[in-house]
This record gives C-alpha cells, structure tokens and sequence, in this order.
C-alpha cells in the first residue's frame, strides 16, 4: 500500500479511504474553495443562463422565471441526498461510488455508464457556448465564414473551431495535474462569482420595468406550443440544464482532504449559490431588456441584454467574464468525468481498464481518462456541424442521461433506507446526516427524479426538422441503457479472475463489508 504520507494524504483520510476498499494513489491537494468550485463551476450559471435562456424565453416568456424555483427546489432535494450519501462514501468517481454501494449489480452500474456519457456531452456542450459569446466581444473570432449564428453553417463551423480548441486546453490542464487545475478552477470561480454579483447589480441599476414582469404573461413571437402550461412546461429544459453536476465535488473525494465533512457541504453551497444567483440574474434581465416583444429574447438571448442596456464597452467586459466562466465549466465537467471513468476502470468496469486507471507516477493524476474524455467530447462538436437542431437535442438528451443516474442513486438509497440505512461508519467523524428529514426528503428526491425526466423526455415536436427528432432524448437514453447492459454483461463474463469479474465482484464483497458496519 502507498505510503499516505507521500501522496500528500493526511494518514486519517487514506486509512479512511482503505475502510472503503482502496488505497491512496491521487493528491490530496484540495480544501473546502476547490471542492466548492468543482460543483459550482459545473453548474456554471453564467455559461448555461446564458447558452440557454432563448430557449427558456421562446416557450415561456417572463413567466418562464417560475421554472427556475420549481426545479431549483427539486434539484435540491437530490443534492441533499447526494450530500448524505458522498459523506459516507467519500471515494472518486461520485455517481457510480454511491450508486454501486447503494444498489448493487447492475443499476449501480449503470448509475455511473449514464453520468459518464452524460458528462462527455456536457463538456461538448459547454466548449460550444463559446460561440454564444466570443463574436460578440470580437468579429476577429469569427474565422470561418460571417455569419456568427450557431444556427448558420458558418456559425456552426466555427462553433467547432473554437470549442475544439478549449477542449484541447482543458485537456492540457487536467494532465498537469489536480494542483494546476484546482489554481485555474478557483481563479474562475472567483471571477464568475463577481460577475456575476456585478452584473446583477448593474442590470438591476438599469431596469425599465418592474420585478412584477414576471407575473405578466408577456411573450415574444409565440412558440408552437403556445404561451400556456404547455409552453412553461417545455420551458423548464432551460433551469434543468442549468442546475445539474452539483455532485462533481464528490468525484474528487479522494483528492480533497477531510471528504466526508467538505464534499456535502461543497454540493449545497454549488446548488445553493447557482440557485440564488441565477433566479436573480434571470429577473434582472428581464427588468433590463430594451423589449419583451420583439422577438431578440428569443433569438440573441441574454447577450442582447447586456450589451443593449450596458453599452458596448461595458457589456463587452462582462460578456468576457462569461467567456471565462464557459472554459472553466468545461475544464471541471472534464475534471469530473475523468475521475469518473478512472473510478470505473479501477474496478475493472470498463474497457481499456488498465490503461484508464492507471496514475501518473509525477502528477498523481489519471491522465488517460481525460484524453479519451476531451477527444470524445471533440468528437461530439461535429454534430453541430451539420445540424445545430440535432445538438440541442443530444444536449436535452444529457439532461436526461445525469438526471437519470441522480434518480438511480437517489431511489437505491430510498430502497436502503426503508431497511434502515444509513448508519455510521465504524472510525469516521464529521458524517454529514439528514436525520429525521432523511426519509421524507429520500422520497422527494424520487418523485421529483421521475417528474422530471417525463418532463424533459416528453416528444414535442416545434414544427422544425422531422418529427423523429422530437423522439431523439428518448431514443438517445434508450440506447445508452441498452449498450450499457451489453457492455457490463461482457464485463461479467469468466475470465482469470483478474479482469473485471473479478474486480467487480473485489468490489462488491468489499461494499457488502462495509455495509455490515454501516
């Protein structure tokens, strides 16, 4: 076993962290700002309110605002529960860790194949909003083509371009090592949340109507689905890919010193803070925009905004500070995906097992898992080549893929704690515990899991392209499942006893160990 010591480990966290079945190879570099950043910069709400508010707008209107509290309170009741379950089991890879350990076999499995597909897309999706920004604060950006529109080929080529490139950056990063990724992640954060803070501030400073204009059922150009129920309905795709990957501080449990008291506490204060500062960036915008009727809000979005009602230069400076904030989004989803798949590999649960678990000897850090991550995610920015239409729904599909994961987890606790889970690991302090709430919160957690993706994987067709497509997240999600259950049916197949079988099942009696202790 390594030494604790010469990983950077205090000796409580490794032996800690050898309770659970595993030996200390990463670098416990990180504090409570730097698991914080994880899951806030995730979430991002400056890349994401802005990538999406046209479309919260163009089905919604000011009254899409609603959608905000309603998932941020669902949302939360997961992150709570999420919290509970990363302080018990505080080791790498998040998702699959607390599924595995929670429902065993197969749906456990599944938990982590689910966030894995569903963060590659995100880190394609985040990489492309820079599109969304950089022509707007300089037409040198635009290399190819005119026409900066994502919806335009040009527009959709250079989304490529320049998204391939921060992908490549962030790739660099993530190889230097958790030190460096945590400097650039905390500087950021530390950015974003200032923008943030200011641009509210300065939006609210130049407001041309009243906080009332989200109790008003003022629209754009009406969408196909119309203004009512239906249409806020579809409106709530916008606050859902916003307020997800709260959880990505757990997948650097092992590289964080005293996990169990600063992972849940890093996941509430992620989903707290994106939850508060987005509600109060989405009612400042709307107090802001120059009109509500003339269509912009739902074509050129929050970028319109603050341009319009700052000025060129000014707006120009914040629309910088949401460049920023779209490179660290990508650099944390990546971060997290690689832990993620290197925690599923050091089980022997996915292909290439060796190789993406293997540490570097200098860096302590998986290297493989985030080059196989960033070209994945590479590969995915060529869809938006073709048809932007087709990558809004391959991201709507990533909602549904992380949802659905957090549903997995969040219902195998239930069903554990029906037999009287959670108890208290023998030799560990500070476990972060929900008490008597635990169950009624468990419960909420599940139904607002289901409630959601019914919503987001409803078929709803615009009127635009085939009507299949209206069908993709569901067919998209279908055939995650499906490929993943062939793949983890190979994965048991006989073999020596050193390949995955025998990993997993190391893995499984090491789980029902703890679990007696639990």
């Amino acid at each position: 076993m390594l030494d604790p010591i010469s990983t950077g480990a205090p000796r409580s966290d490794a032996e800690d962290l050898a309770r659970l079945g595993y030996r200390q190879e990463l670098r416990r570099d990180l504090g409570s700002l730097s698991a914080f950043a994880a899951g806030f910069s995730y979430v991002s709400i400056l890349t994401t309110v802005f990538q999406l508010f046209v479309i919260g707008y163009a089905f919604g209107g000011t009254r899409f605002f609603w959608t905000w509290p309603v998932v941020f309170l669902g949302q939360l009741a997961v992150a709570l529960n999420l919290a509970e379950v990363g302080s018990h089991y505080p080791v790498a890879g998040s998702v699959y860790q607390w599924g595995r350990r929670v429902a065993t076999g197969f749906p456990g499995w599944l938990a982590g194949w689910l966030k894995l597909i569903g963060d590659v897309v995100s880190v394609a999706a985040a990489a492309i909003a820079l599109q969304a920004i950089l022509p707007s604060v300089w037409g040198g950006f635009q290399l190819l083509g005119g026409d900066p529109s994502l919806t335009s080929r040009d527009g959709a080529a250079n989304a490529v371009l320049l998204g391939a490139g921060l992908i490549v950056l962030t790739t660099a990063i993530n190889m230097a090592g958790v030190k460096a990724m945590a400097y650039v992640n905390d500087v950021g954060v530390m950015a974003e949340l200032g923008g943030v803070v200011l641009l509210i501030g300065a939006l609210f400073l130049h407001a041309v109507r009243g906080p009332e204009v989200v109790l008003e059922p003022v629209h754009g150009p009406p969408s196909s689905l119309g203004t009512g129920v239906a249409g806020l309905l579809a409106a709530a795709l916008m606050p859902a890919y916003v307020l997800y990957g709260f959880d990505s501080a757990g997948s650097l449990a092992e590289e964080t010193r005293q996990p169990r008291r600063i992972i849940p506490r890093a996941i509430l204060k992620a989903i707290v803070a994106s939850g508060v500062g987005g509600a109060l960036l989405i009612l400042a915008a709307l107090m802001a925009a120059p009109s509500l009727t003339d269509g912009r809000l739902s074509t050129d979005g929050l970028a319109y905004v603050v341009v319009s009602a700052l000025g060129p230069t000014v707006g120009k400076v914040f629309l910088v500070d949401v460049a920023l904030a779209v490179c660290v989004c990508t650099l944390a989803i990546q971060t997290g995906a690689s832990r993620l798949a290197f925690s599923m590999a050091r089980d022997g649960a996915l292909p290439c097992a060796p190789a993406l678990a293997r540490v570097s000897a200098r860096t302590k850090t998986p290297v493989a898992p985030a080059i196989v991550v960033g070209a994945l995610a590479c590969g995915m920015l060529v869809v938006n080549y073709g048809e932007a239409q087709l990558f809004v729904l391959i991201t709507e599909t990533a909602v549904l893929l992380v949802n659905l994961s957090y549903l997995l987890v969040t219902a195998g606790m239930l069903a554990r704690r029906l037999r009287g889970w959670p108890g208290r690991p023998e030799g560990a302090s500070g476990v972060f515990s929900l008490g008597r709430a635990g169950l009624a919160l468990n419960v909420a957690a599940v139904a607002w899991g289901v409630a959601l993706i019914v919503n987001i994987a409803w078929p709803r067709h615009d009127g635009g392209g085939a009507p299949w497509l209206s069908y993709f997240p569901v067919i998209g999600v279908a055939g995650a499942a499906v490929a993943g259950l062939g793949l983890f049916v190979a994965m048991q197949r006989p073999s020596d006893g050193r390949g995955a079988r025998g990993a997993l099942a190391a893995r499984e009696t090491s789980s029902a160990q703890i679990d007696i202790l639990t």
